[in-house]
């Protein structure tokens, strides 16, 4: 019989020279085969990863450390710029078509109790079809107090407080350096608002909404605005322009025409935002940039200076053309009773009960004034 020894000879292998392999080492190749073909199998570039995987074995130990070298992965996207707070509240106000939206500013002396933003808010609850435009609204705050009133009467609220230098919780005098740092204070938040790509109705907080506004809006004008005093034609330039009430669709031409206007206080010092306006609404600039901009017309968007004279149509109040905040509060208050009764008789409707405490009125148009005339008009707040 043969013995092991003539059996294993004759099959090649030959235990004396090579010896029995180390069942731990049997056991540790055999997993690193199995994790190479696993990524093989699961590898989007399996030649790729098969060249980049290696096992290899310590001499200077009686058991082997498998290693696997794995291709890099791809560094991590950039990080998602952070919606800023502005962004987010526009976001939720915006209308259906994501972009819209309804804005005014408000300071504290204006916030107060039974004051222009109560009168405001409760145009919008008592207006032919304005209640849910309320909620397309975004109250830009100047000052802390004007903020926490916001918030707990209406959902959309910004607090632009950080970014001011002065005060701006009182009562801003007509043409005093808070009053003409406010409206500058607005044209630059507005630009920032287009820049955001947000078409916008700016609305003062002195105007009362009667109807809503879109279907008067002009189809062709990327910049509209509204009058103190309109002669009846849209592309009259001789109309006189109020910025109390707007509405802008975002553009590069509009972007850029608000830069412009902003950086017009330098070369007109002294003028609010409006006379800046008049001044620069010939300049050569406008053209250039391509912008399409029309006049509204005060039948449908009337104010103090020139009321509308149709129920029927009005679509705003404005008061304008009124000095002082309890001068505005008062007969603003007696707009929003003359629209009651309206509403209840539209047959009996005739004419305004305005002016009452509201100076300064001439409810019969005449010629604009000249800038300096607006200047030295006396106290208190004009627009």
């Amino acid at each position: 019989m043969e013995s092991d020894l003539e059996r294993n000879t004759k099959s090649g292998i030959d235990h004396r020279r090579y010896g029995r392999l180390p069942p731990l080492r049997v056991a540790l190749l055999f997993g690193a085969t199995v994790v190479a073909c696993l990524l093989f199998y699961h590898s989007s570039d399996p030649i790729k990863t098969l060249l980049n995987f290696s096992v290899s074995t310590s001499t200077s130990s009686s058991t082997a450390t498998p290693t696997v070298n794995v291709v890099s992965p791809l560094p991590p996207p950039p990080p998602v710029k952070e919606e800023s707070k502005l962004e987010r509240v526009l976001k939720h106000a915006a209308m259906d078509d994501k972009k819209t939206v309804i804005i005014t500013t408000l300071n504290g002396a204006w916030a107060a109790p039974n004051a222009v933003f109560d009168v405001f808010l409760e145009s919008f609850r008592i207006g032919n079809q304005t209640e849910k435009l309320v909620d397309h609204l975004v109250v830009v705050a100047l000052d802390q107090k004007a903020y926490l009133r916001c918030l707990a009467l209406h959902p959309h609220c910004y607090d632009l407080t950080s970014a001011n230098k002065t005060d701006l919780s009182n009562d801003a005098y007509f043409m005093t350096p808070n009053y003409l740092d406010m409206m500058w204070r607005r044209i630059e938040f507005l630009h920032n608002v287009l820049e955001l790509g947000y078409n916008f109705v700016f609305t003062d907080v002195d105007i009362v909404w009667f109807r809503n506004p879109f279907p008067r809006f002009y189809p062709d004008a990327e910049f509209q605005i509204a009058c103190d005093y309109y002669g009846g034609n849209p592309l009259d330039m001789d109309n006189w322009p109020n910025g109390g009430f707007n509405y802008v669709k975002s553009s590069n031409s509009t972007v850029e025409f608000y830069k412009f206007w902003y950086e017009s206080r330098i070369t007109y010092p002294g003028l609010h935002d409006q006379d800046v306006f008049n001044q620069i609404k010939r300049d050569p600039k406008l053209t250039e940039i391509g912008l399409t901009f029309k006049f509204l017309d005060t039948n449908f968007f009337g104010g103090f200076c020139q009321p509308s004279r149709d129920f029927n149509s009005v679509c705003t109040m404005h008061a304008n053309c009124c000095l002082g905040l309890d001068s505005k509060v008062n007969d603003l208050k007696v707009l929003l009773e003359d629209w009651k009764k309206y509403m209840i008789l539209p047959s009996e409707a005739r004419a305004w009960s305005i002016p009452q405490k509201c100076r300064y009125i001439n409810p019969v148009y005449h010629p604009p004034v000249t800038p300096d005339e607006h200047v030295h008009e006396g106290e208190g707040d004009k627009n």
